[in-house]
């Protein structure tokens, strides 16, 4: 689709225009009037408001650029789609509420979120217990998707509903090890992560893979979400002789953290996950923290030719937030739910069927399609087949890419 739009369809549709109905009690629509059409609902859920909104706000902006795009096209001839969002605050409990409202929206067809795996872990019961599928742009904890025991290679597929076009821990806590190792040429990291599903998770990946490859780890420590005073685990690292920093969490305490150890003596970089990816990372630091790194799912948005439109796209609606780190992984998310209500219809003669939900989340099984992103579709798990990662480096007071691969055992 390089020099196409990024909108060509890879699911077959009968040609000409489909009038649909609701079903049940799906979608909504006046049946007096045959151009009338049927509403399909998008939930998302993301921190809306809180030290996360920046990562929030741009996935559902996505998600709505999304539907607009598939409106204006008539991408499924007869339905009109629509997202409703929720405020999770990057709190899970929070997330288990808002999952159980979207599930009582009848409308409600697919879901686009969360931001948060912890968040994640809290909504998935919910939303299989009602065959209502969820499409994560963000999540990469394994268990997610590959179940508890997946280190040891047990993996088996939790939930049904659960799909992802973000990769996982196990490919980004591997990719970050190798660049430290490898390309930086890093031996001595300190390791502290956030005591958070997906921190604790990323930081224990990141080491088992830079011990694999030689290094060594010369200490580990652990902070508390929405804490500032850092400069106890600043002066572990400033003693340990470390030669270099990773850190799993988020950029709140990240870019705080950098901060401190650096004043506390310690002039060695900071590396995170897709975490500390974002430009409020570098804000929080009132110290200079170029040579910082970050690793992100995906390839640089702005450099892929795939992505072309939906920046055009998304400048053109005038959004008051940036679609920042998960801006082109939420629109995917949201065109390949459209994509499997376009196979769940065809496939019941122009009608939404009264199973909707469960045909829609066997549908996303067999998505497959040229995204934002590259190739979108999902594996066995419901993990996406994407595993391209770039390393991002602050570099005078902004991120810049360094490093963009498609990732190999």
């Amino acid at each position: 689709m390089r020099q196409r739009s990024l909108l060509i369809l890879t699911t077959a549709i009968t040609a000409g225009a489909l009038t649909l109905s609701a079903c049940g009690s799906r979608g909504q629509t006046d049946s007096g009037d045959k151009n009338k059409k049927t509403t399909v609902v998008i939930g998302v859920d993301a921190p809306l408001t809180g030290s996360l909104s920046a990562l929030g706000q741009g996935i559902k902006n996505s998600v709505d650029l999304a539907t607009k795009v598939a409106n204006k096209q008539n991408e499924v001839p007869g339905v009109t789609f629509k997202i409703k969002s929720y405020d999770d605050q990057a709190v899970p409990s929070s997330g288990k509420q808002n999952a159980t409202s979207m599930v009582d929206e009848d409308a409600i067809l697919g879901t686009v979120g969360p931001l948060n795996s912890g968040v994640a872990q809290s909504m998935q019961g919910v939303f299989a217990k009602a065959d209502l599928a969820e499409v994560s742009p963000a999540n990469t904890n394994p268990a997610l998707s590959q179940g508890d025991a997946w280190a040891s290679g047990k993996k088996s597929r939790p939930f049904k509903t659960y799909f992802r076009t973000a990769t996982t821990d196990i490919i980004q806590g591997r990719f970050a090890a190798q660049y430290y190792y490898k390309d930086a040429k890093k031996r001595k990291v300190f390791v502290i992560d956030d005591k958070q599903t997906y921190g604790a998770g990323l930081a224990k990946i990141f080491a088992q893979e830079f011990k694999r490859l030689g290094g060594t780890v010369v200490g580990t420590d652990h902070l508390t979400v929405k804490e500032t005073d850092f400069s106890g685990i600043a002066g572990k690292v400033r003693s340990s002789g470390a030669d270099s920093v990773y850190f799993g969490g988020q950029y709140p305490e990240g870019g705080l953290l950098s901060d401190q150890i650096k004043q506390a003596g310690a002039q060695v970089p900071v590396m995170g996950g897709d975490g500390i990816y974002d430009p409020a990372f570098i804000k929080a630091s009132g110290t200079n923290n170029d040579g910082d790194l970050a690793t992100s799912v995906g390839y640089p948005v702005e450099d892929l030719p795939s992505a072309k439109t939906f920046v055009k796209n998304y400048a053109g609606q005038k959004y008051p937030d940036p679609y920042g780190a998960y801006g082109g992984y939420s629109y995917d998310a949201a065109w390949a739910i459209i994509q499997a209500v376009k196979a769940v219809v065809a496939d019941n003669d122009g009608k939404l069927p009264d199973d909707a939900r469960a045909k829609i989340t066997e549908a996303l099984n067999k998505v497959s399609f040229d995204g934002v992103t590259g190739k979108v579709s999902f594996d066995q798990y419901g993990d996406t087949t994407n595993k391209q990662l770039t390393v991002y480096q602050v570099k005078n007071g902004a991120w810049k890419d360094v490093k963009s691969e498609t990732f190999k055992d």
